[in-house]
């Protein structure tokens, strides 16, 4: 899972797919520049791991509100939230899918999908990954206290 198209442009996400035959793309925001791309992508269900928050502590989005992610989702892109490095930019997972939710005005319902697809991309056993989306669809459906 190379870093391309972080703070460069979706000329390295193409040569990470091309020469490391890639199955995942750490942040890869910078695809939404080139359509071709994106279709690519979405056709190859290639993931891209998304850090959003520090995506803008490391100035490479100006802020939150202008992230790609508003683009790549609906373009079909398979997308999962992540940290990066949580102390170095201040952020946790549930702060991440937070902001996820705000950007993409996502109900819970479209949240939990959204870490499910994490789950689906991933490469865990077909076990582990139907116990994660058990777990996950569980404590959703948990009342909080």
């Amino acid at each position: 899972m190379p870093h391309a198209g972080e703070t460069t442009g979706p000329e390295t996400v193409w040569d990470a797919l091309a020469t490391l035959g890639a199955e995942r793309i750490e942040h890869g925001i910078a695809a939404v520049g080139d359509q071709r791309l994106l279709q690519h992508l979405v056709e190859h269900k290639i993931a891209l791991d998304l850090c959003l928050t520090s995506n803008v502590a490391l100035r490479v989005m100006p802020d939150l509100d202008h992230h790609p992610i508003r683009e790549l989702v609906p373009a079909g892109v398979t997308v999962t939230i992540n940290t990066d490095d949580p102390p170095m930019v201040g952020t946790d997972l549930n702060t991440e899918f937070a902001i996820a939710a705000r950007l993409l005005d996502l109900d819970e319902p479209e949240l939990i999908e959204l870490a499910v697809t994490a789950v689906d991309a991933s490469f865990a056993s077909p076990e582990t990954k139907a116990a994660l989306r058990a777990e996950i669809r569980s404590c959703a459906a948990t009342p909080a206290p």
